[in-house]
């Protein structure tokens, strides 16, 4: 069986890595498994990209396609028009496609007209909200998919709302907690937060990327001021995305003292990040796997958004949402999350044997699923 793997964002590759370790691994016993991974270069700055690829030991990319930087219909339009031929040059059984961006939509898109099964890992997250792009690129991933992997019991259920049901449907566990668990394991005793000026449960660390967030000047300054006045308390740590940084530039907001407290350092690694996680007091994001990871090591979140896929981490207490609507309420929920504390990770994400069960389940599929018309 070949599975050929689409990614292109740097959430992506975590997952990727832990699912390719266990194709590597059955490929060892002799298994006939291979994978084809391509990297379209959505994310193509090398400390967004590359040292993923270094330091997590994923096999190097088979292709890299470098589209980025466009808007969400060029970039879309182009991975499309490379992906078909390579998908069409090496006639996968499978296109297993990550998550909600742009590379996933233009992998499942690509597949779906070629007749190829498309699996999608992390299907049924829900947000409701469809001026997001990621939520689209959700949505038509999943009803473009034979095999949905389903992390969750609430996306099994968002799934069967939209009458997406039966055998294609496969309750797989969280593949970012199998990576969590893993990785976590590696990550050595550095001199980071010492450089940072930091030091263990006495910082905030910061993560801000989406779009409705970093392309409106309103919300953007209002996350700006939150971690001005939170910074007050215990010094934040923001990684800046590039998007995030150039933004921040052309609205003029890092001019001033304010963020003084603030430390605004490059995007880091993944096991920098990792350990920047484990040792913070609170985690202010936008992401979806920031908020699962303070989850797993149990560092209380706040989700600076109006909604979240992740919902039973809010109905569990370990995030809270504080949409960027005013300062002083994020600031309200972060001082929340430093009262409640840590919430004890388990159970909502599986065993820790995601990866083991989605190649289980590709390779359990009927004959019928992975033939190509």
């Amino acid at each position: 069986m070949k599975i050929f793997t689409v990614v292109g964002a740097r959430p992506q590759f975590v997952k990727a890595a832990v699912v390719s370790r266990e194709i590597n691994r059955l490929a060892g016993t002799g298994l006939a498994i291979s994978e084809c991974l391509v990297h379209t270069g959505q994310h193509y700055d090398e400390k967004m990209s590359d040292i993923f690829f270094d330091e997590m030991h994923i096999p190097k990319p088979v292709h890299r396609l470098q589209i980025g930087g466009m808007s969400h219909g060029s970039m879309t339009g182009r991975m499309l028009e490379q992906l078909e031929p390579l998908m069409q040059a090496e006639a996968p059984d499978w296109v297993l496609v990550y998550g909600d961006t742009n590379s996933t939509l233009a992998g499942a898109l690509a597949a779906a007209k070629l007749h190829i099964p498309v699996a999608h890992v992390e299907a049924g997250l829900r947000s409701f909200n469809r001026a997001m792009p990621e939520e689209i690129n959700r949505v038509m991933a999943d009803h473009l998919a034979s095999l949905l992997l389903a992390p969750t019991d609430q996306a099994i259920r968002n799934l069967a709302a939209e009458g997406l049901t039966g055998g294609k449907v496969v309750p797989s566990g969280d593949v970012m907690y199998d990576a969590s668990l893993y990785y976590s394991k590696l990550v050595g005793q550095t001199d980071l937060l010492q450089r940072l000026g930091v030091t263990a449960g006495n910082y905030f660390l910061a993560t801000i990327h989406r779009a409705e967030n970093v392309d409106d000047a309103a919300r953007l300054g209002v996350i700006v001021e939150a971690l001005a006045q939170s910074s007050k308390r215990q010094p934040v740590v923001w990684p800046i995305h590039p998007r995030t940084h150039k933004a921040l530039r052309e609205l003029k907001l890092l001019e001033g003292d304010r963020l003084a407290n603030v430390r605004l350092i490059d995007p880091v690694g993944y096991l920098e990040m990792v350990q920047l996680e484990q040792h913070a007091s609170v985690i202010l994001t936008d992401s979806g796997g920031v908020q699962k990871e303070a989850y797993f090591f149990e560092v209380p979140c706040v989700t600076i958004r109006h909604e979240t896929e992740w919902v039973e981490l809010v109905e569990c207490g370990a995030n809270r949402l504080a949409p960027p609507d005013s300062a002083e309420s994020i600031v309200a929920a972060v001082d929340a999350a430093l009262q409640t504390g840590v919430f004890p990770a388990g159970g909502l994400y599986g065993d820790g044997n995601c990866a083991q069960a989605i190649v289980a389940a590709l390779l359990a599929a009927p004959a019928s699923r992975v033939r190509r018309g």
